[in-house]
């Protein structure tokens, strides 16, 4: 970047050509729509520089003027070009018919070199208008005027009219023609509806188009953020299918003061480069710059005599942190718990960040990245994950994970991206989903979080199958949440996307294993079908799957088929129905019949849509068990039961006649190695429905009170912990615990808890 006030650079980045102009120390506004005299600098340095796809004023921010407004500049600066060299149109030679009379060519050359010289380059719009109304003036005259003079003043008009056809070529006229009836020559508002910069702190890349479009509708608007709030507004543009998702970072919301300091000290932060190593652990790599970024900025403020909260100090040094060793205003988008998946697509910088709502679906954002940050971006990718990303390795799967959030990553590259970088961002809770949670946003029923927990106490095996995007994972890590933590966890992941993290800090005995991608994976990383074999030799066990996608599925099933799991074992798997996940597995993974039937449940989650059929809804649709008698396909002989069915009309998932009834063979080998429970179904059942019930007080505790704190995982495993505890209490009081008497007491619980 240019230096000197009003100095300019010419970068070119691949196929764009953008004109830098430091607008720092310069007297003048940095705007071309406001500012003639800046208007007429960019088109001089177009001039002397030769065409440019983008213009960028740098100031205390920059203002980034796109290829189609960098056009009509450059069309300006070749029109100038044309008339003033090639048609010398304010030159004296030719303007005279008889060169006996010379006494008009003064007025002409004066009139001539105004539209060019003074108005061309600073007004092009006002030169153009002057042009055609001097024409429609002087062409008025000639009827009055001698027969001498009559070709002299045709001369001067065909000047004129070589003006008009130029400048009427230009994208810029073709633009405003239909507006200049009545317009006034110097009045700047007609260019402030062309010409409207993404604006950008000067320390980003990242541009933001800051302006509404014309008629839009606003149809939400909220804060988002943990520790600092970013606006977001939602609108519907007339002829446009797509919602705009418009956010205002913290990184736009700082006063000029704080944008100096911001510059500076990330300046100072550029100098130390990170060593490959370092990137290993991203989170202290995080706390490392967070640190020295707030120490920075509070010796520049002393040093300046600059008062600033520490507050301030904190933010500032957030921001920086994201623009240094972070991903910018990715972040900012992920921590935006209404954001499903960020898509930048390639070529990075020719189309805005796409995001996926859950209420208003797929959103165009109005975030332009960069593909310098792109780069960056790529570059940090590969260190943090420890896998390649390059020509022979042009995927790569990763996580992104934050305090305030996770998300699985997905990046792909040249050859198979022709044009370059594309990233996918899946976002996930920061913290687990519970299955109160669920029941909170209706996605399953009060009976069917029971069933599920009762399902995972009892050591079962369960598959959770859904298309993609139907919630899979999350439902899985609420499984674990109902997990005791009196057991061991073992979790399999080629991409982290459970909140393991999380869960050992609530003191789950929980160990996580990173095994190879199924789609790209380093060579050095241990595949998943030996890291399954492998965590069976780490002592007794729950064991999750984070999804099965390859032959470790063979490796998995073999383990559930000879008993080698005493505990539950959970995963996720891409099927819409139970049959789908057994064609999956047996045809297309080669997992023997005998070894499916190890399958105790199949829990169908899917997306639904609303009945506008605009946006989907997630649900738990269906829960079915797998029995053990068929031989070859589990339909024909009726292989699978359904437990729960979803009803579409009452949005609700409910239990069949089968399961009201007792006929499940799962629940009754669950009771037959239970004392209390062989040859009982009504005290399984009521079990399922105590559950059920605890699940349900929680619910409506949380609406009551405005305490949905006590809906995520920290809370629900000290709730689980309790219901445990009280139903031990009164079995050994009791005999067998009436479930009046466990709910009683829960409540009892909950309620002293919740003064606490």
């Amino acid at each position: 970047m240019p230096k000197e006030p009003c100095s300019y650079t010419i970068e070119r980045e691949g196929a764009d050509v953008i004109l830098n102009v430091n607008c720092i120390g310069c007297v003048y506004y940095p705007s071309i729509e406001d500012n003639e005299i800046c208007m007429e600098r960019v088109i001089n340095y177009i001039i002397e520089g030769g065409k440019v796809t983008s213009v960028v004023l740098s100031s205390e921010r920059n203002y980034m003027y796109s290829e189609e407004q960098a056009r009509m500049l450059n069309d300006v600066a070749e029109a100038y070009v044309r008339l003033v060299k090639d048609y010398k149109v304010i030159s004296p030679e030719g303007l005279v018919y008889t060169r006996e009379c010379t006494k008009c060519i003064g007025s002409w050359l004066i009139r001539l070199r105004r539209i060019v010289f003074d108005m061309l380059k600073r007004d092009p719009i006002g030169a153009y208008v002057e042009c055609v109304r001097t024409l429609r003036e002087e062409r008025a005259t000639l009827v009055k005027l001698p027969e001498r003079c009559v070709n002299c003043k045709q001369l001067y008009i065909n000047r004129l009219e070589l003006i008009r056809q130029v400048l009427e070529r230009t994208s810029l006229i073709q633009a405003v023609k239909e507006k200049l009836a009545g317009h006034r020559v110097g009045d700047r508002e007609i260019y402030r509806t062309i010409f409207e910069p993404m604006i950008r702190p000067n320390f980003m890349y990242t541009r933001l188009m800051t302006e509404i479009p014309v008629k839009a509708e606003e149809i939400d608007s909220y804060d988002v953020g943990v520790e600092d709030k970013s606006e977001v507004s939602i609108f519907r543009i007339p002829g446009k299918v797509t919602l705009l998702y418009h956010i205002t970072p913290p990184e736009f919301q700082l006063s000029e003061e704080e944008y100096v300091l911001l510059d500076e000290v990330r300046e100072t932060l550029l100098k130390y480069k990170p060593k490959e190593a370092e990137f290993i652990d991203p989170k202290r790599l995080r706390e490392i710059f967070f640190n020295v970024s707030r120490d920075l900025m509070e010796d520049l403020c002393r040093t300046r005599g600059i008062k600033l909260e520490y507050k301030k100090i904190e933010k500032l040094a957030r921001i920086l942190v994201r623009l240094t060793v972070g991903f910018g205003l990715i972040e900012v988008l992920l921590e935006d718990e209404n954001i499903e998946d960020v898509y930048v697509n390639a070529p990075v910088g020719s189309t805005p960040i796409f995001v996926k709502h859950t209420k208003y679906g797929e959103c165009v954002t109005n975030i332009l990245p960069n593909i310098k940050e792109a780069d960056a971006w790529a570059s940090r990718f590969r260190l943090m994950s420890g896998r390649p990303l390059d020509e022979a390795n042009p995927v790569l799967d990763t996580e992104l994970i934050t305090k305030n959030f996770r998300a699985r990553v997905a990046v792909i590259q040249n050859p198979l991206s022709p044009k370059g970088y594309a990233f996918a961002f899946r976002r996930h809770r920061a913290r687990p989903w519970t299955l109160t949670l669920f029941m909170k946003e209706k996605a399953l029923s009060p009976l069917c979080a029971g069933l599920l927990w009762f399902l995972v106490d009892a050591g079962r095996c369960i598959l959770i199958a859904g298309t993609r995007g139907s919630g899979k994972t999350s439902l899985l890590g609420s499984l674990i949440a109902e997990i005791p933590r009196r057991y061991r966890i073992i979790v399999i992941e080629d991409t982290l996307e459970l909140p393991v993290d999380y869960f050992r800090g609530i003191n789950y005995n929980i160990l996580s294993m990173k095994v190879r991608s199924a789609i790209v994976g380093e060579k050095t990383e241990m595949s998943a079908d030996d890291g399954i074999r492998t965590s069976l030799r780490l002592g007794d066990s729950c064991l999750i799957i984070g999804e099965i996608r390859s032959i470790e599925a063979k490796a998995l099933f073999e383990a559930m088929r000879i008993g080698a799991l005493a505990n539950v074992v959970a995963g996720t798997i891409h099927g819409e129905s139970p049959y789908a996940v057994f064609d999956r597995l047996v045809n297309d993974l080669e997992v023997p019949r005998t070894s499916f039937k190890a399958t105790d449940i199949i829990v169908v989650a899917n997306k639904v849509r609303t009945p506008d059929q605009l946006s989907e809804v997630r649900r738990v649709t269906l829960i079915s068990e797998v029995r053990k008698h068929w031989r070859e396909d589990p339909i024909m002989e009726k292989g699978f039961v359904n437990l729960m069915e979803f009803d579409a009309r009452e949005d609700e998932i409910k239990p069949t006649k089968d399961l009201l009834e007792g006929e499940s063979e799962v629940l009754k080998s669950i009771a037959s190695r239970v004392r209390d429970w062989v040859g009982s179904w009504e005290r399984v059942w009521e079990n399922i429905v105590l559950r059920a019930e605890i699940k349900k007080m929680l619910l409506e505790y949380a609406k009551r009170l405005n305490r949905y704190d006590i809906l995520e995982a920290d809370f629900n495993s000290e709730a689980n912990d309790a219901f445990h505890r009280i139903f031990e209490k009164l079995r050994m009081e009791q005999g067998y615990p009436s479930s009046k008497d466990v709910i009683r007491e829960f409540e009892e619980w909950l309620k002293l808890k919740l003064k606490g």
